[in-house]
């Protein structure tokens, strides 16, 4: 069997016209003559209009772009007139790839075709030898076809080569991977290429399959097969299963006679028994990423077929003259190049890794997803050198996200970060400088007025001096049910009996209660009797956990011994952890995680004052102090320990003063991936004062108030900072640190009152916040409440 080269047109500066070439030949013979091709211009083709790179659909998002390690970015100005008149590279873009170090470079690249022109500076210096001195063309490169020498004679084997690995140097175009080397094996039939005419040119499978074999042997990467025919022959199938058995990619021109489907040489590619993937055919676009009418369409091999620039391609022939070239051969040369560009900056890419990245992030065209018309899409190294799918920290299993790495808590307000930097692993294992810092999003600021002033609520008691129950219910739309109990200045007296689900007594100096939905503080301080004034904004830090979360269950013992009072009290419930995204989205709007909290109090009266002293434990499955952190930051838990005082003085006639204090130390662990601890230090206070029987049947009172606040510390990380794909493993780690201590700082101030009458109750509250939420520039809060309440 023998097969022509895959040219469509071509276009000479001379006469400004076009020459229709032959197409490739049917089975089991030469090619189809065509007519002469005019005398070559003896000077430079006009340089064509650049064209700016297409935006990738969709636009990658991470922020900021990551720079791949460890190549080092280079200073070099590669956005030159002579890229922008090289309309494959700039379709493709691959001006990101030599921002990022990659040229080509070490790569070596098969180009199976009718030779090269050795003497053309635009592979280097040659005059000493092949792959002497600066002279790309590797000494490996042969005759398969049995002409004697790789010189060119024909003239396409010359672009090709060139489209692929043309020398930089300011003037005219130049290759994608101009750095690349090439292994040049010449398959022509001894006397095909007459040198006017390409199209004359013929390839025997025998002697393509030959130098499959040896570009295979000399340890190219990819190899470029810009020719078409007549199915392959068992002798070329053999020995395109020996190359992708060893890892070689092999890129071949789709054909040029608009076919709804690509040539029958091109068949290899969907055997997958033969592939194993590595086979890609090469349709042509032009520079608006529209197929070129000449270019044999997807068709049946959609899955395989990924189009690039072959229209207006300029290059020099055989004899150092630049042409303008259209067909697949020349789309076929830019996906090549491409290869040889992510194999120098991703090292560790296997040859199906490099296939499977430019079918993921070719950029869509056509029908969406993969089509018959342009397979897979059109070739787009923006994508290609950006992160595909999850980002794990390098040398670790710990995913991190380009968006949202952690969810910081009230108490941690707008703590602001340093730089967060890290080596990052995409899911094809290749290493980015990738950043952190903005990936914190902060809980959004509790909303506790409009539950505390639900109107519809039922409460009701039952019991004796022993045992006593009290419910809250609130009627749903076809249940009832059980919420929290509040404690209403009008239950304060009686907080002992309403503020619990089950209290009682064990003799005489013994007293127990179990809870729903209520903490063991609070239970603490129903036991002990405490006579708390009920603020709904300015609320008592020693009665919640300073963060969002849904109590369980609690339970509490208390025990008099003399005149002091010992209480231990235990709780579990969950941490409410908001998700990432809509907020208006309240079905599914929390997460939840399990905590465990347990206190030692001891309480006793000097007369009017009554002071209490305890010590809290709270432990955290996975958050710390209501803050979520991915397990890319080590999935953190804590456990703290809070040191708690409070002080109620009696001063008579109704009047009262009290204040309370908790300070706390919290210890962070991580648990996943990365190593680091820390030690949060935190405070929260109250102070307020009353008056009972102010006007009779009424009181009122003023509190100020600090919720919990980190007062200082973090979160110590130790974050991998290199990469190194010899031995795929973190060459380096620096210690790095998430500030967790916020500048703003709430203060609440509330003013309430309070009036019974006859069957129910009136209640009023004005409050404001400043810097709600521990955020500094956030305004304050100014509001009111009344609740009006009733028994029947």
């Amino acid at each position: 069997m023998r097969v022509a080269l895959r040219v469509g047109w071509m276009h000479t500066a001379a006469l400004g016209g076009l020459v229709a070439l032959g197409a490739c030949s049917g089975g089991g013979g030469g090619g189809i003559a065509s007519t002469p091709a005019p005398a070559p211009a003896q000077i430079p083709a006009p340089t064509p209009t650049p064209t700016p790179a297409p935006t990738p659909t969709p636009t990658p998002t991470p922020v900021p772009s990551p720079t791949p390690t460890p190549t080092p970015v280079p200073t070099t100005n590669y956005d030159t007139t002579e890229y922008r008149a090289t309309v494959g590279a700039v379709s493709m873009n691959a001006l990101v790839a030599y921002k990022n170090g990659a040229t080509g470079s070490g790569i070596k690249v098969g180009v199976i075709d009718s030779g090269i022109d050795v003497q053309s500076a635009e592979f280097g210096d040659c005059s000493g030898g092949l792959g002497v001195g600066t002279c790309r063309i590797l000494a490996s490169s042969s005759d398969p076809g049995g002409n004697g020498s790789v010189d060119d004679v024909g003239g396409h084997g010359t672009a090709v080569a060139f489209t692929i690995a043309g020398r930089r140097n300011a003037a005219g175009t130049q290759g994608v991977a101009f750095n690349s080397q090439l292994v040049v094996e010449r398959a022509d039939q001894p006397g095909s290429c007459n040198g006017t005419d390409t199209s004359t040119c013929k390839f025997s499978d025998t002697a393509i399959a030959q130098g499959l074999d040896r570009a295979r042997q000399a340890g190219a990467r990819v190899v470029n097969i810009s020719l078409g025919g007549d199915s392959a022959s068992s002798a070329l199938a053999s020995a395109i299963d020996r190359a992708t058995a060893a890892g070689v990619i092999v890129v071949i021109a789709a054909g040029n006679d608009g076919s709804a489907n690509p040539d029958a040489f091109t068949s290899a590619a969907t055997n997958a028994a033969i592939s194993r993937g590595l086979v890609i055919i090469a349709g042509s676009v032009n520079s608006s990423d529209t197929i070129s009418s000449f270019s044999n369409r997807a068709g049946s091999s959609a899955a395989v077929y990924l189009a690039a620039v072959g229209e207006g391609v300029r290059a020099p022939d055989a004899n150092n003259t630049a042409y303008i070239w259209s067909g697949t051969s020349f789309s076929a040369p830019q996906i090549t190049g491409a290869i040889a560009l992510l194999a120098q900056a991703f090292p560790n890419l296997t040859g199906k890794q490099i296939v499977d990245l430019l079918y993921a992030t070719a950029r869509d065209a056509g029908d969406a997803g993969v089509d018959p018309i342009y397979g897979r899409g059109v070739l787009d190294l923006t994508r290609a050198f950006q992160p595909v799918g999850t980002m794990s920290v390098a040398g670790t299993s710990a995913v991190i996200s380009p968006t949202i790495n952690g969810t910081l808590s009230g108490p941690m307000g707008d703590a602001s970060q340093g730089a967060l930097g890290m080596a990052a692993l995409d899911s094809f294992g290749r290493a980015y400088a990738t950043t952190i810092t903005n990936s914190f999003q902060r809980q959004s600021l509790s909303r506790n007025l409009p539950a505390l002033m639900a109107t519809r609520d039922r409460s009701f008691s039952i019991g004796g001096d022993q045992v006593r129950v009290a419910v809250s219910l609130v009627p749903t739309v076809d249940s009832v049910r059980i919420e929290r109990l509040g404690i209403t200045s009008r239950d304060a007296g009686v907080a002992r009996m309403l503020a619990t689900t089950v209290s009682g007594r064990l003799g005489s100096k013994a007293q127990f209660a179990f809870g729903a939905s209520q903490t063991g503080n609070v239970l603490t301080a129903q036991l002990a009797g405490r006579d708390d004034p009920a603020f709904l904004i300015a609320r008592d830090p020693l009665s919640n956990a300073g963060f969002d979360t849904d109590v369980g269950g609690s339970a509490a013992v208390r025990q008099m011994i003399g005149p002091w009072g010992l209480t231990v009290a235990s709780e579990v419930g969950d941490v409410l952890s908001q998700r990432a995204g809509d907020a208006a989205a309240l079905q599914a709007r929390w997460l939840r995680f399990g905590y465990d909290r347990s206190t030692v109090a001891v309480d006793r009266r000097f007369g009017g004052l009554n002071a209490s002293v305890g010590v809290t434990r709270l432990s955290e499955d996975n958050t710390v102090l209501g803050a979520r952190f991915s397990a890319g930051l080590g999935a953190a838990r804590a456990s703290s320990l809070f040191a708690d005082l409070g002080l109620r003085w009696d001063l008579g006639l109704g009047l009262s003063v009290g204040g309370s204090l908790r300070q706390g130390w919290t210890n962070v662990r991580l648990r996943e991936g990365i190593q680091g601890a820390g030690l949060l230090r935190t405070n929260a206070w109250a102070a307020d004062i009353g008056k009972d029987g102010l006007f009779g049947s009424d009181s009122i009172g003023l509190r100020i108030a600090q919720p919990l606040r980190v007062a200082r510390g973090g979160i110590g990380l130790t974050l991998p900072q290199g990469w190194d794909y010899d031995t795929l493993s973190v060459t380096s780690w620096s210690s790095q640190r998430i500030n967790l201590a916020p500048v703003g700082r709430e203060i609440d101030y509330e003013l309430r009152y309070h009036w019974r009458f006859a069957d129910g109750d009136v209640s009023s509250n004005l409050f404001l916040r400043r810097q709600p939420g521990n955020i500094a520039a956030m305004p304050s809060d100014l509001g009111g409440a009344v609740r009006l309440s009733w028994g029947f």
